[in-house]
């Protein structure tokens, strides 16, 4: 069964920093062309992309408006996938998800969209206010 639990949200002012977790089990990684991804919802708004990264290789992508203020990285050891977020603004506050999927061999990561995903977390809340 694969799972992913994400831990690490909260409150932060603006200019803070947060960094979120996402510990996922049951996926062997090395198999396959897996992309591990942040999304985030506002309620009323669509699930947007934050950033994603393939799992074997570590390409990278980021929307623009977490360009220059996050960044997104996996830890092969326990399977864990962070998301450090600094410079934070109001408009950051979402409610992040991350998710993963084994993408088809041809499928690049500039294609991937929510509903390329295969697996979620719970989500965890971001407010930043002040």
């Amino acid at each position: 069964e694969v799972q992913l639990v994400e831990s690490g949200g909260g409150f932060v002012m603006p200019g803070g920093s947060l960094t979120l977790s996402c510990t996922v089990t049951g996926v062997a990684f090395m198999n396959g062309h897996w992309v591990t991804a942040w999304f985030r919802q506002d309620p009323g708004k669509e699930r947007e992309l934050v950033a994603a990264i393939m799992w074997r290789g570590g390409r990278r992508r980021y929307a623009e408006s977490a360009k220059g203020r996050f960044t997104i990285s996996r830890d092969h050891s326990d399977n864990t996938l962070s998301l450090e977020m600094s410079s934070l603004k109001p408009e950051d506050t979402a409610v992040y998800f991350c998710a993963t999927a084994d993408l088809p061999d041809s499928m690049e990561i500039r294609s991937i969209t929510p509903q390329s995903m295969t697996y979620w977390g719970q989500g965890t809340q971001v407010t930043v206010s002040s």
